[in-house]
């Protein structure tokens, strides 16, 4: 997911990977949206040299899962840095708030202001592949959908993607979004270095050897720090995947978790709530052909089309959905399969179902813990309901401050409640629970699947003193751009 955008561009399953039939990670092929943009004089000012900036106003942005939504002010799409400057000059002049966005994918209000709005997506170039060092040096608002067929003619791949491309760069490093391996980092650490445009207008080219402190800082920006105009990756040689997902339960995964994590690069299972029954699911190289699974009887007319009408047919009869957890793993999830592809591939998957969704990390050690006493809390309470699957996954530790992962090895929970037709589904004591769970444990939120985080609440003990420490005293450079939505994410209560 990223840090919000005006327009997330959908793709069909490229792959044939069977895992669209597990709805966490899948829904309707949508987009964000903006209506109704009309182009304001009173902001086509000269304010560089004979450079001339031009704002919308009478824009409504809706993110992809059209969960949340704003109007924005002002609505820019800057094609160059002196564009940019521009805008944050016209900021600085009337005293707004600025909000840059890229892919739109993020379920939280991460993207929402009602200040001035800066859409990334007209700077999208690759600018520099470096073969040698396997570095790929992009503008922030590429989507990574677009830029995998640019690494693939260069040989290159990135090492870990997560389920979602249709995410810019800047939004996607910004928002820290991970997929799984407990080798992996999130997909942060994968930048070696970044150029930050900062309230004032200052360029500052950041790296390990070069303003190092803000390079810590800025990897997992949250938009706060400045506006993220170009990102270097570190890429790996090109690389097959082969997916295979088979059943499980939940006492056997979480009694050999470590055997599981050994087995494979990219380990992730998915437990199906009201039931034992798990899907495991191994990602590893290898050097087989290109082989699909795919069916699309499965996929779509039963794996989407069913459920949904299933799901929406239980926000009545809300005791349906223990029934149809059990009732789809059942049918789609009780064999065997494999899938062989190119990583990013592999990696993503085609989104279908809008959604709301929560996604802590927690510390790795506490997985067993943590999953029990949700599935406790369940059978404890009858009425409240989980959409499956509650999806695992893991990811090694970093020095990133505001990394969900810092300082140490994770384990991300994710838990979701689908919205049928688009309609809403009671969720609170679900929400409610999980949360107490998470923050119990020692849990830190996903930013771009977290409202109104309390400061007090999911920052607490070291990571809070390392994030107060960072922003406030190590790295006081950007007092100026910080968005509506950081104060929702990390206001005081």
């Amino acid at each position: 997911m990223t840090c919000g955008g005006i327009q997330a561009h959908s793709r069909g399953p490229s792959n044939g990977n069977p895992f669209p039939r597990a709805p966490c990670l899948a829904s309707r092929p949508g987009k964000a949206t903006m209506e109704s943009p009309r182009r304001a004089p009173s902001c086509r000012r000269r304010l560089v040299g004979k450079l001339k900036v031009h704002g919308y106003k009478g824009v409504k942005f809706q993110n992809w899962a059209r969960t949340y939504g704003c109007c924005p002010e002002m609505y820019f799409q800057p094609t160059s840095v002196e564009e940019v400057r521009e805008v944050l000059a016209l900021a600085r002049q009337q005293n707004k708030r600025v909000k840059v966005v890229g892919g739109g994918h993020s379920p939280s209000d991460i993207a929402c202001t009602d200040g001035f709005m800066i859409h990334m997506g007209k700077m999208n170039r690759v600018l520099k592949v470096d073969t040698e060092k396997k570095q790929v040096t992009v503008e922030a608002g590429i989507l990574l959908a677009d830029l995998h067929p640019q690494l693939d003619k260069h040989g290159l791949a990135l090492s870990n993607l997560g389920a979602v491309s249709d995410v810019t760069a800047g939004g996607v490093i910004g928002s820290g979004t991970h997929n799984t391996g407990i080798k992996h980092g999130i997909l942060a650490t994968q930048v070696v270095a970044l150029t930050l445009l900062t309230a004032n207008g200052t360029i500052l080219e950041c790296s390990e050897s070069s303003n190092a402190e803000v390079f810590q800082a800025a990897r997992v920006h949250l938009g706060c720090l400045g506006v993220i105009l170009t990102v270097t990756l570190q890429c790996v040689p090109q690389f097959h995947l082969q997916e295979t997902t088979f059943p499980s339960t939940l006492k056997e995964v979480l009694d050999n978790l470590d055997s599981h994590l050994k087995k494979s690069e990219y380990f992730r299972f998915l437990w199906f709530p009201h039931s034992e029954n798990v899907s495991v699911i191994y990602q590893d190289h290898t050097n087989k052909p290109p082989s699909s699974s795919a069916n699309w009887f499965w996929d779509y007319a039963i794996g989407f089309y069913l459920l949904e009408f299933l799901l929406w047919i239980s926000t009545f009869l809300p005791g349906l959905v223990g029934w149809i957890n059990r009732f789809f793993f059942w049918l789609l999830f009780n064999g065997k399969k494999e899938n062989c592809n190119l990583s990013h591939k592999i990696f993503t998957y085609e989104c279908r179902f809008k959604q709301h969704v929560q996604d802590w990390a927690i510390p790795r050690e506490k997985t067993k813990e943590a999953l029990l006493e949700l599935k406790a809390m369940l059978e404890a309470n009858p009425k409240v309901v989980a959409h499956y699957p509650v999806e695992v996954r893991f990811t090694r530790g970093d020095d990133i401050l505001l990394s969900p992962c810092f300082q140490r090895d994770s384990c991300y929970m994710n838990i979701i409640m689908y919205r049928p037709y688009g309609k809403d589904v009671p969720r609170l004591d679900y929400w409610l629970a999980y949360e107490t769970i998470m923050k119990k444990v020692g849990g830190r939120p996903h930013w771009a699947k977290v409202r109104r985080v309390c400061w007090s609440l999911t920052m607490g003990g070291s990571w809070a003193a390392t994030v107060s420490q960072g922003f406030h005293q190590r790295v006081p450079l950007f007092p100026i751009v910080l968005p509506a939505q950081g104060s929702n994410l990390l206001g005081k209560p």
